[in-house]
Parts: structure tokens; sequence; C-alpha cells
């Protein structure tokens, strides 16, 4: 197939990652990069056009339209596929000329900061929409998408692998994500307890002023390949579901334990059913059975990495990368 594919195509996100994903797959794939539009720089005009509402500087919109219009002209893609492209013109995306336009989202389409009002207004159109929440195929099919996906979310193996340490010194606990209003309050009373042994790395951490009063290393976000090099410098590495997108799993879910590390998590169902708790992962409901889990970790290091090694052989054998996930998108289309 010829693939039109556009998202955010900075490195290590997870649409540049998809973009190889079918490429693995022997499709010809073009990506146009979105990033200018959803992410302007800061300070730009462009980011300060998007701080007034939904919408995103017209000027950036039309400028990957263009481009993704003469992409078209020369490829003449049998699908277009669209990786979260919510602050694009909905219209333009569907007027390319191909068999087939396929919107994805990595995250909850019920969740208002995942959608904007034109997209809700095109939803319907769209020939198929993927989505990695199993509670959205009912929502939208009451929106008016005759065709829905759900498949899991994934991890790269160009990025997430086992990796050698950076350093000698090895973290307890550790979590590396977004700081969220739903994870604040735990992690800062994670660091009162854990000190020095807790690693916390993603954006808006540094700026949470409890933290800098404990001894945990707070540091900015890791992409790539640098974030199996995290992974690698914490025994228990925790985790953690976004409540605003009612998660039952999330990428972490499979690029920790491809990463090689000790997968800690919330307890669901798609997390106990993706790794078997005790053996492969250790999943908790609460902050007492995780300082358990922590406890243990300490005094038994070895049997944590016999259980992080088994959730890596389970699902790196499990087929969880994007070229799966792109195959079974693929398949559905069929």
């Amino acid at each position: 197939m010829r693939i039109l594919f556009v998202g955010d195509d900075w490195l290590g996100s997870n649409a540049r990652s998809f973009a190889e994903g079918f490429r693995r797959l022997g499709h010809e794939v073009i990506v146009v990069d979105s990033t200018p539009v959803t992410l302007p720089p800061r300070l730009s005009p462009s980011w300060s056009y998007a701080k007034t509402g939904e919408r995103r500087a017209p000027w950036t919109v039309d400028r990957v339209h263009t481009r993704l219009e003469r992409a078209a002209a020369e490829l003449h893609p049998d699908l277009v596929f669209g990786f979260k492209s919510v602050f694009l013109d909905q219209r333009r995306l569907l007027e390319i000329p191909a068999a087939l336009h396929v919107h994805y989202s990595p995250d909850d389409v019920s969740n208002p900061a995942n959608t904007t009002a034109d997209y809700l207004a095109h939803e319907s159109e769209w020939d198929m929409v993927v989505t990695t929440k199993r509670h959205n195929l009912p929502e939208l099919a009451g929106r008016g998408v005759s065709r829905t996906l759900f498949v899991r979310s994934a991890y790269d193996p160009a990025w997430h692998h086992p990796a050698a340490r950076r350093g000698t010194r090895q973290f307890l606990v550790g979590f590396i994500g977004a700081c969220r209003p739903d994870r604040r309050p735990g992690m800062v009373s994670l660091a009162r307890t854990y000190g020095s042994q807790l690693l916390v790395r993603g954006p808006g951490w540094r700026r949470v002023r409890q933290l800098q009063t404990t001894r945990a290393a707070v540091a900015g976000p890791v992409y790539g390949e640098d974030f199996a090099i995290a992974v690698a410098s914490v025994t228990a590495n925790l985790v953690l579901l976004n409540s605003e997108n009612r998660d039952t799993h999330t990428c972490r879910t499979f690029e920790v334990p491809a990463s090689g590390g000790l997968f800690v998590g919330e307890r669901t169902d798609e997390h106990a059913d993706l790794l078997d708790d005790e053996t492969e992962a250790f999943l908790f409901s609460s902050r007492d059975e995780l300082d358990e889990i922590l406890e243990r970790c300490a005094s038994y290091p070895d049997q944590a990495a016999k259980t992080a090694e088994a959730g890596y052989r389970r699902i790196v054998e499990g087929g969880h990368t994007y070229t799966d996930r792109a195959k079974e998108i693929l398949r559905a289309l069929e």
C-alpha cells in the first residue's frame, strides 16, 4: 500500500514508531510532521495563538496541509493515516484523494482534551477510528462512527530494549512520565518516604516545590533510547495510569518491560491479562501494597531481576510492537 501518514514526527515519538511499523511491513510510507501545529515552539507566535483556545494557528495548519496535499499529489495514497490529527483541518484531511482515511488516537477520545469541535463534527466521516481504550468503542458508535477498532498500545524495539547503565547509582523505585494532578500527591509522598532511592523524570516534575525539599532525584523527560537507559538505573519501575483518560493500560505497560525494567504497576484487568502478577510483574491496588512490593525488591534484588526478565520475555514474545499494531489495523481494513 501507499500510505500518507500525518503525525508528530519528533525523535522518540509514538507517531514516528507507528509510521515505521507500517514501513517494516513493506508498505510505502510518506510522513508529514504535524508537530509545528500540535506542539509549537514555546513563546513563538503559534504558541501564543494556541494559548487562546483549542484552535491552532491557521498559518501553521495551512503549511502542514500544503505539505500533505503536495505529497498526496505525488504519492497517490491508498491510505491516509492520521495519528491524533485533531488539530488539523478535518475537511482538508478527508478530502485528500485516497481509498481509505483512518484516524488513530492513543488517548481517550471521549476526553475533551483529546478532541476539538472540528474533529467531532467530522469524526463519523473517517472510514475507521482506532482507539487504545476499549471503553471508547460504544462511545464512538454512539457518536455515529460506523467502523471502530480497539488495539492496545505498543513499544518500539528501536528505542525500548535492555540498555547498559550509564552510572553506578541504582534507584530502588522510579517513575518516568508526565506530572499530572492525580499523580503529584502520591509522588511527593513516595519522595518523602524513599528520598534518594527515588528517581522521578518527566515534564513538570521539577516545578513541584514539595519534591525539592526531599532527596529524590528529579529531572526532565527522556525520549527514545534514553528512556531505556533511565529504566536500567531503576529496580522497580512504576507504571501509573492517567485517570482523565480512564486508562486500564498505557504505553509504559509495554515500554518498561521491553526495556528490561521490572514492571510495578496499578492493578487492572488489562495489566493482569498482559503480565502475570508476582512472576512477570508486581501489581498493586494501594500504597501499603506498593510499599510491601518495594520492601521485597530491596530485600531480594535477585528475585526482582528474575521477575523483570520474565516480564521482558512475555512482552517481546507477545506481539506488542508498533509493527504488530499496524498489522492489526490493516487486517481489520481488509
